[in-house]
């Protein structure tokens, strides 16, 4: 992977991430676009990124993350994040075989694509309007969406964990924070385990070379992420989802013809 390919995975990665629209997804589909090998850089350096990206929400809400007094709030963040980490340990080997495969990528855009047509219909009336009541109760559940993206590359971790709050009684608004709040431990975590399976398995991996694309990719991908965040926000408050369902129904069909007709070459 050469540095003018991971400036352009790390804008992609900083773009999707918040977006319903899996960032994983996206840049596995890139990476196949541009040729590029999943070899054991290229895995790490996709999830590091997203680390980068996830942190443009501590900055945007350092007031949050940082009043140490609300200690309920990290409490929550713990127990929606635990169904997850376990289900990434147990399950590690299926979800990287199915990240090694951008058709199974590509149908799950689609079939997510038509869940965000209709999700707004949905979830009406929601009750709760701020953080603080959210119980501990609604955050695992949110938690348990969580794991579907887990599951299923491809789906979006920020749609699945939107949907939850929502089903949950949050407003979209606070559904798409809160979705943004859990993605910090829960990158943290899987950056993390990236980190120590190279290091155990592949430590030439992290030479000062890669450890240099490591940090540019991740400025990038954070830069463009805390931009990507304002819009979403703003553009989901007036406008819900469906945009989001044609882009990812559009996408989809569009990839697996480019794929099953060798346009676009699996690696």
């Amino acid at each position: 992977m050469s540095i003018i390919q991971a400036i352009i995975i790390a804008i992609v990665e900083g773009i999707t991430e918040f977006l319903p629209v899996s960032s994983t997804g996206h840049m596995v589909i890139t990476s196949s676009i541009m040729g590029i090998e999943a070899d054991p850089f290229v895995k790490l350096y996709e999830v590091v990124i997203q680390l980068g990206a996830i942190l443009s929400v501590v900055v945007l809400y350092w007031r949050k993350f940082f009043d140490f007094k609300k200690i309920s709030f990290y409490i929550k963040l713990i127990i929606a994040v635990i169904p997850a980490l376990i289900v990434g340990a147990l399950l590690k080997k299926h979800i990287d075989k199915m990240l090694e495969s951008p058709v199974v990528i590509a149908i799950v855009l689609l079939l997510g694509g038509i869940v965000l047509l209709f999700v707004d219909g949905w979830f009406k009336n929601p009750s709760i309007e701020k953080e603080e009541k959210i119980s501990n109760k609604n955050a695992f559940i949110i938690g348990c969406f969580q794991v579907l993206s887990v599951l299923f590359p491809g789906l979006s971790r920020s749609a699945a964990t939107i949907i939850g709050g929502m089903q949950q009684k949050l407003t979209r608004k606070l559904a798409a924070e809160f979705s943004f709040f859990l993605a910090v431990p829960t990158m943290l975590a899987a950056s993390a385990k990236s980190l120590l399976d190279v290091y155990k398995e592949t430590p030439e991996v992290l030479n000062t070379g890669n450890l240099g694309t490591l940090v540019i990719g991740s400025l990038i991908a954070f830069i463009v992420a805390l931009l990507s965040i304002k819009f979403f926000i703003g553009y989901l408050q007036k406008n819900g989802f469906k945009l989001f369902g044609y882009y990812r129904v559009i996408i989809g069909i569009v990839l697996l013809i480019l794929f099953y007709t060798g346009v676009i070459k699996t690696v």
